[in-house]
């Protein structure tokens, strides 16, 4: 079993699927576990800057209602144990474990970029969803606020655009995300996968708790912003009990819209999950993880569109029929009450060339 440190959700090291040397620590018994001397070293979280050659990304995926997105971070400090974005991390030669939550990349230039791209004369106005694969209000936003200025370019340009975060900072850009609501240009949905703060802090350390969430959603909803849940993702007999919970809650708070997705494991996700729950929940590891190849086909993870989201089978059916019982009884909306708009789109200036001969007037 991996030694889990307080804080973080992954337990180890573990290299990515790229790797050609694998480097294997060995205890060879000289010395006590409590060791000062010997003890592991302290994770800190370590921030690179990254020039980035273009910000936004397009998919054509049925399973996810965007077409573009936008993500100003390269790994999360949040640390949640499930995160299906960590096998990104061994495209750059790191770990999908530990180092995906304490080796992060801000890609500084995403402000200019975004504008840039946006003034594009072919460029065509779609919403585009900000911080899909790694959260953008995750810690380090608070500091380096690359989020805000993303969301600055926005506002200039008027393009519509939504949020979805596990942290109650967004509360913070509320002087920019009300305007922008008064115009339908702007969504915010919230990642809440259990309303116990104790599990909360094991499968998602370093993320706002619960309660914050909730309160934020509420803060958001009482200023005119269209907020939604998203429960996810909905783990076999860890959190699924607490789906119509959540529901409620959220919609008590003002939640216009929810959604949920069935625990996804691509990749590295698959060993790291199944370290963490060896390490908080040996008793039901097992049947976890039965019931996770159950509705994936006898696999930990299937791809498929269509079916990567929702699972399918028996556990997947009645996880479905919940859902849609509990959606209907709290009075959640079919389809958005709100379009976000795209026909205010004011295309910024282009950047000027740089001149070899400088700027004369």
């Amino acid at each position: 079993m991996s030694n889990f440190i307080k804080g973080r959700g992954a337990g180890s090291h573990l290299p990515g699927r790229f790797e050609r040397t694998v480097n294997q620590a060995e205890d060879d018994g000289w010395h006590a576990e409590d060791s000062e001397e010997f003890a592991a070293p302290r994770l800190r979280t370590q921030v690179s800057e990254e020039t980035a050659r273009s910000i936004i990304s397009r998919n054509q995926s049925p399973d996810v209602g965007f077409t573009q997105s936008v993500n100003p971070y390269r790994g999360c400090e949040h640390g949640c144990s499930y995160c299906f974005a960590r096998p990104s991390h061994a495209y750059l030669n790191l770990s999908p474990g530990l180092d995906f939550e304490t080796r992060l990349f801000a890609k500084t230039n995403a402000p200019e970029l975004l504008r840039r791209e946006l003034a594009r004369p072919g460029y065509v106005p779609s919403p585009i969803a900000l911080g899909i694969n790694t959260d953008a209000y995750q810690p380090i936003e608070r500091r380096l606020r690359l989020t805000r200025r993303l969301i600055e370019v926005f506002a200039e340009t008027r393009h519509p655009f939504s949020l979805i975060t596990k942290n109650a900072l967004v509360e913070r850009d509320l002087d920019l995300l009300v305007p922008l609501a008064r115009d339908n240009l702007v969504s915010v949905h919230f990642s809440v996968t259990s309303l116990d703060p104790r599990l909360s802090a094991r499968l998602e350390p370093r993320a706002s708790a619960p309660h914050a969430r909730l309160r934020a959603m509420r803060t958001l909803h009482e200023a005119g912003v269209p907020v939604g849940v998203m429960v996810a993702p909905v783990i076999p007999w860890i959190n699924d009990q607490a789906l119509e919970a959540v529901m409620e809650a959220a919609r008590d708070a003002g939640a216009e819209s929810a959604g949920y997705v069935l625990l996804r494991l691509p990749h590295e996700v698959a060993p790291l999950f199944r370290d963490w729950l060896q390490a908080h929940h040996p008793d039901r590891a097992a049947h976890v993880m039965s019931t996770v190849r159950q509705a994936r086909g006898g696999k930990d993870f299937d791809s498929a569109f269509g079916k990567r989201m929702r699972g399918q089978g028996v556990y997947a059916d009645l996880l479905a029929r919940r859902f849609a019982v509990a959606h209907r009884r709290l009075g959640y909306a079919d389809t958005p009450r709100r379009s976000l708009d795209c026909s205010r789109f004011v295309r910024p200036l282009p950047p000027r060339p740089a001149s070899p001969q400088g700027v004369l007037f």
